[in-house]
């Protein structure tokens, strides 16, 4: 899985960035120049059942599942107009799902384009991936209906009636991550690099004082209404805390965050999001050799969720050896987990489910 950070400039990207990967790019009170390029990290995903099955197995290699994470700069109000937006959009549409940083924070030091307006900024940023994805959408057709007056437009009926319900939401200033699409319609239009059709994490980016006030609370309930239906979750975080918060030790964090009243740092909370917006879950494979964590979409059959450890396995699957996690801690180990019936063996047909600690069977 690929995110994408954007927001206006000065809401606070590049430091949400390093609060995730535990880099240190430059945080400047000043807008960075538009790029081409994206600075990337990985973000190993937090699980508490990896940490528990490693206690447990003491295995040479713990692998935590991971995910990586690209800071678009320069995306600004009117970029949609100007000659940097084909590589920003790129860059945009190169990632599974986008995390739209809005600022909430008040700083002399930092400057702000007009008042603090969390939800007038969002409106404005979205506007602009909403023209970019009009233009495109209005050159395709353009090219489709020029294509049947030669004769030679078999096969994109599809894609025609697709994209114009999808000009009809954006001339109405939708994204079309709003839009209902069939899974023949998104392919006929997959190639286009849409912008506003990828599901965003919305942050509210708020001081460390203002976490737990009901400004926020009201900010992001705002936000949340007016991105209601629009494959959008949205929460708040301090980002500079995140950021301070990802260069401690592990025992430093603790006291930090039982200082802030803090349950656990927001890293957790935005890769648990990201995984429900995108329909992902976790499975285990383990042994004394290695515990890990695998990525799989929510309703893979188990061959599929095989071809995620190697295609070879997928490809020569007999059975998979499975067990619930939970299943498992209640048993203390696989010996009376068999003898208590919870670890089964399934077959092709059967679909994955999260927590599952699965050994594969197969044959090539």
């Amino acid at each position: 899985m690929k995110l994408g950070i954007i927001g206006l400039p000065n809401a606070g990207k590049t430091t949400l960035f390093n609060a995730l990967t535990g880099q240190a790019l430059e945080v400047t009170a000043y807008a960075n120049p538009a790029s081409a390029e994206a600075p990337v990290g990985v973000i190993k995903v937090p699980d508490a059942r990896i940490d528990r099955l490693s206690t447990i197995y003491k295995p040479k290699k713990t692998v935590y599942a991971e995910v990586q994470c690209a800071d678009i700069t320069g995306l600004d109000r009117g970029i949609s107009g100007s000659g940097q937006k084909g590589a920003l959009f790129e860059l945009a549409w190169d990632a599974d799902a986008l995390i739209h940083v809005v600022r909430a924070f008040e700083d002399e030091a930092v400057s702000h384009e007009g008042p603090i307006e969390p939800q007038a900024d969002a409106a404005a940023l979205d506007l602009e991936l909403i023209f970019h994805d009009l233009e495109l959408v209005e050159t395709r057709l353009e090219r489709i209906e020029n294509s049947m007056k030669k004769g030679i437009g078999e096969g994109l009926d599809v894609e025609k009636a697709a994209l114009e319900r999808c000009r009809e939401a954006l001339e109405a200033e939708q994204p079309l991550r709003g839009v209902e699409l069939s899974d023949e319609e998104r392919a006929a239009i997959g190639s286009l690099q849409f912008a506003s059709l990828k599901p965003v994490l919305v942050v509210l980016n708020v001081s460390e004082e203002a976490i737990s006030g009901e400004g926020t609370a009201a900010a992001v309930a705002a936000l949340s209404d007016y991105y209601a239906g629009k494959q959008a979750l949205v929460f708040s975080l301090s980002g500079k805390i995140e950021m301070e918060l990802s260069q401690l030790e592990p025992d430093e964090t603790v006291m930090f965050l039982e200082e802030l009243g803090i349950e656990e740092p927001a890293m957790n909370l935005v890769i648990r999001e990201a995984y429900e917006l995108l329909g992902l879950i976790s499975f285990f494979t383990v042994g004394e050799d290695e515990v890990r964590a695998w990525t799989t979409r929510r309703g893979d059959a188990a061959p599929r969720a095989a071809g995620r450890v190697h295609s070879d396995i997928e490809r020569g699957f007999i059975r998979a050896e499975t067990i619930s996690y939970d299943d498992f801690i209640a048993a203390g180990d696989m010996a009376h987990a068999r003898e208590q019936g919870t670890l089964r063996l399934e077959g092709k047909d059967y679909v994955v489910q999260d927590g599952d600690i699965i050994n594969f069977r197969f044959n090539v």
